[in-house]
């Protein structure tokens, strides 16, 4: 079992033909509400590119919503997915979080998020979870949800043995020692930076990489978007190109990445196979719009 933790939102995109000026009012174009959230979108992507063969690994998701219209969908669109929702925490009074996305004719996003019910994820509801947690073989965290609640999280699966995969999205300092307890670190550029205390102009991702595992993580694999991904490995370094194609929308590309990656390393993949399908899945997503309507399903990359 894969059991994520963390954020869930609804996502409200907007189509602009460019991303608009301080200041200024733009005209834009088409509008839509979409699931996401960090948490769910690789929620979903670890239950989509999982397959529906037998064997195929559950995914449960850990996180909260509000008591508003945007969390009765959002709690339906995750169980219309196959995932376990038995850990999702109704809030009342409180509202779910949302993320405001423009997104431009390049494809390219600016996202602006209002945490709500993920707000009070707390080390309570992961206490709560700690059964469901004992099942999973792999737990997988971003920082879309309190960092303290994450890091009681990380401690809590690593106690349990589990293979902990973190996101250090969107980009923050990390406690003293939390890396040390991480087995696969997936930063983009910026995350990876910031992780390693150096200005992301000019980084070079091997030294990144390189860095960061110098502070406790084993396994570092650094997304850079067009250019592929770079794997600093227990077994060594490893760069894999990007597949090219005509990107419309890169809202939850890195987020498909992860889930394919996961959900390869679930079936039995190596880290190598793995990669690649959280490439193929992640190029796939960024042709079409939106977050968990861009994630594709095992049979459709192949």
């Amino acid at each position: 079992m894969i059991v994520v933790i963390g954020s869930i939102n609804m996502d409200l995109v907007l189509r602009v033909p460019r991303m608009p000026l301080p200041g200024e009012t733009l005209t834009g174009g088409a509008f839509r509400t979409i699931p996401g959230g960090k948490g769910a979108n690789q929620a979903v992507a670890c239950a989509r590119l999982s397959g529906k063969v037998a064997g195929a690994q559950q995914v449960a998701m850990v996180g909260c919503v509000g008591d508003d219209a945007f969390g009765a969908t959002l709690r339906a669109a995750l169980v219309g997915d196959g995932i376990i929702d038995s850990h999702i925490t109704t809030l009342p009074g409180v509202a779910s979080g949302i993320a405001s996305i423009l997104v431009d004719d390049n494809g390219q996003n600016s996202i602006v998020i209002a945490g709500g019910a993920n707000d009070l994820l707390s080390p309570a509801h992961i206490d709560a979870a700690k059964e469901l947690i004992e099942q999973a073989d792999i737990v997988v965290l971003q920082l879309e949800t309190p960092m303290a609640t994450v890091v009681h999280a990380i401690k809590l699966a690593r106690s349990l043995g589990k293979t902990v995969v973190l996101n250090p999205a969107p980009a923050a300092s990390l406690p003293a020692g939390v890396l040390e307890l991480v087995d696969y670190l997936i930063p983009n550029e910026i995350e990876a930076a910031m992780l390693a205390g150096v200005s992301p102009e000019g980084a070079n991702a091997k030294a990144l990489a390189a860095a960061l595992q110098k502070l406790g993580s084993d396994n570092v694999i650094i997304t850079l978007g067009s250019k592929g991904v770079h794997a600093a490995l227990y077994g060594g370094d490893y760069t894999f190109p990007a597949e090219v194609v005509q990107a419309v929308d890169t809202t939850a590309a890195g987020d498909t990445f992860i889930g394919g990656f996961v959900a390869g390393l679930a079936s039995g993949m190596d880290e190598a196979e793995a990669i690649g399908q959280g490439q193929r899945a992640a190029a796939w997503s960024v042709t079409k719009p939106g977050a968990q309507t861009s994630i594709p399903h095992l049979h459709e990359l192949f």
